[in-house]
């Protein structure tokens, strides 16, 4: 295989296992964004328009407290 194909299947190889690893990062589904319903994650693995994912919105954001400088 020539080398400049080996690299663009190393890049792909890379780029679709990082896809991967985020999606399992954190719990989340896919929603039909018109109606807010479930739907099976292939929709927004594949970018389907019209699909999203939904973070797990149980968790409490963590404020950023700042120290003031005299």
């Amino acid at each position: 295989m020539p080398s400049k194909a080996r690299n663009t299947v190393l890049a792909m190889t890379v780029l679709v296992a990082g896809i991967g690893l985020s999606a399992c990062s954190g719990k989340r589904w896919c929603e039909l964004d018109a109606t807010d319903q479930k739907v099976a994650d292939r929709y927004c693995e594949a970018g389907t328009p019209g699909y999203e994912w939904e973070p797990d919105s149980d968790k409490k954001k963590k404020s950023k407290k700042t120290k003031k400088r005299s």
